[in-house]
């Protein structure tokens, strides 16, 4: 909390005025990114796109809050253990409900043809696995343009799927 007092400009114990504790800092930080993701699904979930089209909407979505929100989205791979344990449990359920949304587009893009049928469980890691630590090599390079880099992201994760 000093660090973070420092960064800001102001003593310590002011920044307690604000907030009560480290946790609630991590829980709100964690929140904050985990109802970002559930709106989006929520949103491609009803939009009138067929399932590569809403897919290529979610891996958009993922790079563009990682380029807008680097920090906090690496919170999201491994600091959440650190919650109490309702607001960990609301998280992981919100976290769930994304994956299980996720799953089911992947699976809707297999059924229809666009992908080769493949365990949905292993695409489906992959795909998260890549987004999930782009905020890692995108940290070390911010020059890169949002709409390229999702553009090769896509690329890589859609065009490799495809028949």
């Amino acid at each position: 909390m000093r660090l973070l007092a420092d960064a800001v400009g102001v003593k310590a114990a002011s920044l307690y005025n604000h907030i009560s504790s480290k946790e609630e800092l991590l829980r709100e930080l964690l929140m904050d990114m985990a109802r970002l993701f559930t709106q989006s699904m929520e949103e491609v979930q009803n939009a009138p796109l067929g399932p590569v089209e809403k897919l290529e909407r979610l891996i958009a979505d993922y790079v563009g809050y990682t380029v807008e929100h680097t920090d906090a989205i690496s919170l999201l791979t491994g600091e959440w253990v650190h919650l109490d344990e309702r607001p960990k449990q609301e998280f992981l359920t919100l976290r769930d409900n994304y994956e299980d949304g996720f799953r089911q587009i992947l699976t809707d893009c297999m059924d229809a043809g666009h992908f080769n049928k493949i365990d949905v469980d292993i695409a489906l890691f992959s795909t998260l696995s890549t987004l999930r630590w782009l905020y890692s090599w995108y940290s070390k390079h911010k020059e890169i343009n949002q709409l390229k880099l999702e553009g090769q992201i896509k690329r890589v994760l859609i065009v490799g799927l495809r028949k």
